[in-house]
Order: C-alpha cells, then sequence, then structure tokens
C-alpha cells in the first residue's frame, strides 16, 4: 500500500511550497516561486505540473501564494483556501475555487486534510494536517505564538514541519527597522526558536518520525542557532532533526505504516 511522503521545494521568506503525496494524489501546499522556477524544483523531486491534484494555500502572503494562480491556471487546478484567503489575496483570477472552514477537515483523493486557525498577520490563516488514515502529517509556519488549538491539533504526529523562524537576540539584532522587528516578533508574526521548542515539549512525540525545522531567517537566524536551542532541551529531537533550505528544496520523506 503506497505511503504518505512528502517534501518541500523550498521554505523561507523568498517562497514556500510544500508537496504532499499518497497514492495517485499530489497536493501542493502554497506556491511562492514564480511557475518556471516552480517547475523547475518539482522536477528535482521527479514531478511535473500535470502531477498535481490541487494547491491548498494557507494565507495570502506573497511568499506562500504568489505564485499560486498563474500555477493553477496553467494547469487547470483547483484552489483551496479560506474565504478570507481568498478576499485578502485580491479574488485571484483562478479555474477553479474550493473555500472551506478552518475547523472543518475535507479530502482530496487519497488525502484527508485537516485545517486549523493560527494567529499571523493575514486575513483568515490557517496552517494543515495532513494523513492517510494511518500517519499524519503536520505543518505549522507563519505564526506568532502558540495556542491550545493547536497543540491539539499537532499531538501525537507522525512527522511535523514546524517553523523556527528567527533567534529573538539576532533579531532584535539584526538589519530589521524596530517596526519590521515588532511585527516578525509579535503575537501576530513568526515562532521563534524557544516557541517552537516549547511547542515542541508541549506535544506526545512517541511516534514522530520526522521532524523538520522549516521557515528559517536568512537574517535573523542561523543553522547552528537552531540546532544548540533544540539540543539544550530535546536532545534526542536534535540528533534527528532535518532544516529545511530556501534554496534547493528539501527532498522525499516516507512514513513508516503502524503496526
Amino acid at each position: 500500500m503506497t505511503r504518505l511522503r512528502f517534501a518541500t521545494l523550498g521554505s523561507g521568506s523568498r517562497g514556500n511550497a510544500t508537496i504532499v503525496a499518497c497514492g495517485r494524489t499530489v497536493v501542493l501546499m502554497d506556491c511562492g516561486f514564480a511557475v518556471n522556477e516552480t517547475l523547475r524544483r518539482l522536477a528535482l523531486l521527479d514531478l511535473c505540473g500535470e502531477a498535481l491534484s490541487a494547491i491548498v494555500v494557507t494565507h495570502e502572503h506573497g511568499d506562500h501564494m504568489g505564485g499560486v494562480a498563474r500555477l493553477a491556471r496553467r494547469f487547470k487546478l483547483p484552489v483551496w483556501l479560506t474565504a478570507g484567503t481568498y478576499r485578502g489575496g485580491g479574488a485571484p483570477k483562478l479555474p477553479d475555487v474550493r473555500l472551506f472552514n478552518p475547523h472543518e477537515a475535507f479530502a482530496i483523493g487519497d488525502v484527508a486534510i485537516q485545517p486549523y486557525p493560527v494567529p499571523h498577520d493575514a486575513r483568515e490563516p490557517c496552517q494543515f494536517v495532513f494523513s492517510d488514515g494511518d500517519q499524519r502529517l503536520g505543518v505549522l509556519s507563519d505564526a506568532g505564538h502558540v495556542t491550545p488549538h493547536m497543540r491539539r491539533c499537532l499531538d501525537r504526529l507522525d512527522a511535523l514541519i514546524l517553523e523556527f523562524n528567527h533567534d529573538p537576540q539576532l533579531l532584535a539584532a539584526g538589519p530589521y527597522p524596530p517596526e519590521l522587528q515588532a511585527r516578525v516578533g509579535g503575537q501576530l508574526g513568526h515562532l521563534n526558536n524557544h516557541q517552537a521548542v516549547e511547542l515542541l515539549e508541549a506535544v506526545d512525540r512517541q511516534a514522530l518520525q520526522h521532524l523538520i525545522a522549516g521557515h528559517i531567517s536568512e537574517k535573523n537566524n542561523t543553522p547552528t542557532h537552531v540546532r544548540r536551542t533544540v539540543a539544550a532541551r530535546l536532545p534526542a529531537e536534535a540528533a534527528g532533526m532535518t532544516l529545511a533550505p530556501q534554496d534547493e528544496g528539501l527532498g522525499w520523506h516516507e512514513l513508516r505504516r503502524h503496526g
């Protein structure tokens, strides 16, 4: 039986896209790259635009939604997004709009999807937990803090792509002007390294096969800071953690079935 697997095309402020696949279903979560760049990165995973089943969108910011409309039109793909994200993105011309409630699960082919709302400075942002009915992959990015509902949604996962956006000290000493520092580090901004570790400590990780650190700031964080922060409190998780790069993407990760 085909297993749930995932990969990233890129993760960071210059563009985000994640692939989740099971059986004949290939879902693209977000697309912050131009069409030709998206196709180039898909080819590295032995995929083409025609292989995609649908696009799901977390929120309307350009590094997540900038390439969605053109890619969807070119390959006639349905696009799933909240009503707020659709309006916040200017109601782009899409070939097939599928609006969903961020509290209600839906399915695309062989992939079940549970969205959940997150605190971010967008119109109606959400993140997702993907499942084939046995394994669960959670994604959390672009959130200023972690709510109890978010912790419940991300409990007992088999894989997690988790934002480690910035180190607070590097952000404070970095090149961003004060207003941008306040936005990034605020309650509707992005998770810092310590917040991400606190989330990991709060959830059941016994089934966790893959931990991916994503959306790492190139100006306000470093891989060393990410690994050091995790290792100080969760050494076992630090040893097995993978960092998702911005430029070349991250190859396929497959989930083992239970039992």
